[in-house]
């Protein structure tokens, strides 16, 4: 197997568990939290976060560990990946997507394939998704260049923090939006509300790549910049 078909797999296989986990733990927090919506949320968001914690570990050396057409985009404008492997990697993402959320039906005694009806509608909720996607970026940017071996756990915590400060609980993932959308879950998206979710991301792709490019394009490590401050 080549090293891009390795590549593909394994963000295939990565967006597939990340699902299962965001699925899976929104279907088991709904049930076990007795109507507190609350409760659900906490255990959809640290379920999320530990998820990904464990699958950039394990799967970044392979691929990067995007499971996000946004990050995965946000790299090519770069030009830290080609276009040709970002098109395929935005392809394995959102097929891996769905089929995480099927195999979490499947764990659960639910229907296989379902379509939500969980609206997320109007200027908030898209703010929120520009603000989370940027959000996520730059949490990206920043580990990469300063703190490399703490990007799995500053990713995990980022997006389990922003799922509590956005009012759309941080999806900051087409292929999570598109995957959302076929679940009845605590975690689902109506179809009407999920293009304008990916429009925002996107947007925010493009503000990512401009002002982040910016943001860290000094050399100096966070070692240097402390003992010069000293």
């Amino acid at each position: 197997m080549t090293a891009s078909a390795r590549r593909l797999v394994a963000e295939g296989l990565g967006t597939a568990a990340l699902l299962m986990a965001v699925v899976g733990s929104g279907i088991m927090g709904e049930r076990l939290a007795g109507g507190n919506a609350a409760i659900a949320l906490l255990a959809n968001s640290v379920a999320t976060g530990a998820a990904l914690v464990v699958l950039i570990t394990t799967l970044g050396p392979i691929s990067g560990a995007h499971f996000n057409p946004a990050v995965t985009a946000f790299f090519a404008l770069r030009r830290e990946i080609s276009l040709k492997l970002a098109l395929g990697y935005a392809a394995v993402q959102c097929a891996g997507a769905i089929a995480g959320v099927w195999a979490a039906h499947a764990m659960f005694a639910t229907p296989i394939l379902e379509v939500s009806e969980r609206l997320r509608d109007g200027p908030a909720q898209w703010w929120s998704e520009f603000v989370a996607t940027f959000g996520l970026l730059a949490t990206i940017a920043g580990a990469v260049r300063y703190a490399p071996q703490s990007a799995p756990t500053l990713v995990g915590l980022y997006i389990t923090a922003a799922y509590w400060f956005t009012a759309s609980t941080s999806f900051a993932n087409p292929a999570v939006t598109l995957a959302r959308m076929m679940t009845s879950s605590f975690a689902g998206i109506a179809p009407s509300s999920a293009p304008m979710f990916v429009v925002a991301q996107m947007i925010a792709v493009f503000a990512g790549f401009v002002a982040l490019g910016w943001l860290f394009a000094e050399q100096r490590s966070y070692a240097a910049i402390v003992s010069s401050s000293e």
